[in-house]
């Protein structure tokens, strides 16, 4: 996909973060914008960043619901009429050992970071092939969808999903001929307000039971405010849709080590290595 101008693409969890960085970029390219986001004045706030008037467009969605994702595809369609960009975006992330998460943990993380990309996949993907031109699809994983890091169970498993779930999008629609390609985004540290998820829970799913040792999350917050700055992220995302590349890693160095160490492990057949945990 080369032309962004007049383009409309789709950003969820746009409100902070990546996905507000991502929507700003759209919008710098001349492209007219949807952003949605569960939180309602954090979205409030981000349109009238952008400017918005008739070129963006903010609709509140619970990515977990899949009534809500089908009424994003519609009022992204009625009010632009297509939709060329679409970026899964929306994520939590809740820590502590895999054996004290509750039910609701497991419903809350996935229902957000993988049933979210499902419902996006299943909403848009099939409009974007209908349109018969040029369109992509952005997932975002994490650099935790490539390996396995400790206290971070959950979010491991949905952004390994993400991973595959997004490999698996790209040959379908590369072997149906369809015009949509698609990206998986797996960063590392990235300083965005992901270590403070919580603020969003659903109330119906109760407190989250998962605790990171306290060094453990200290050592977290700390990356993450020394992470990467969003907008980096958001130019690396933008240049991967231009040049139709897969996979896109900010942090490559950190990618190559440890995606090395873990195929190491698993070749020779011994325990995973511990890793500190790397959330996006």
């Amino acid at each position: 996909m080369q032309e962004f101008r007049d383009r409309v693409a789709v950003v969820t969890g746009a409100a902070s973060g990546i996905g507000f960085a991502l929507a700003e970029r759209f919008a710098a390219e001349g492209m007219r914008v949807v952003l949605a986001d569960v939180e309602a004045a954090a979205l409030a706030d981000a349109e009238r960043r952008l400017g918005g008037g008739n070129r963006v467009l903010a609709v509140t969605t619970d990515v977990s619901k899949p009534e809500q994702v089908d009424a994003l595809a519609e009022r992204a369609i009625g009010r632009f009429g297509a939709v060329h960009v679409l970026c899964n975006n929306a994520g939590v992330s809740l820590g502590g050992p895999l054996w004290e998460h509750t039910l609701d943990d497991w419903h809350w993380v996935l229902g957000v970071n993988l049933w979210g990309v499902v419902h996006g996949v299943r909403a848009f993907v099939p409009l974007m092939i209908q349109q018969g031109v040029p369109a992509h699809v952005v997932n975002t994983a994490s650099l935790a969808g490539l390996t396995s890091n400790a206290f971070l169970g959950i979010y491991n498993v949905t952004k390994h999903a993400v991973v595959t779930l997004s490999e698996t999008l790209a040959q379908d629609l590369a072997l149906s001929d369809a015009p949509v390609k698609v990206s998986v985004l797996c960063p590392g540290f990235v300083r965005t307000n992901i270590a403070d998820s919580d603020r969003n829970r659903p109330s119906s799913l109760g407190d989250g039971a998962g605790i990171r040792p306290e060094a453990f999350e200290q050592a977290i917050r700390t990356a993450l405010a020394a992470g990467l700055a969003p907008a980096e992220v958001a130019a690396q995302v933008v240049d991967a849709i231009r040049h139709e590349r897969f996979y896109v890693f900010p942090h490559p160095d950190i990618v190559q080590d440890r995606v090395r160490r873990r195929l190491e492990d698993i070749l020779q057949n011994r325990p995973p290595t511990s890793e500190l945990a790397v959330v996006r």
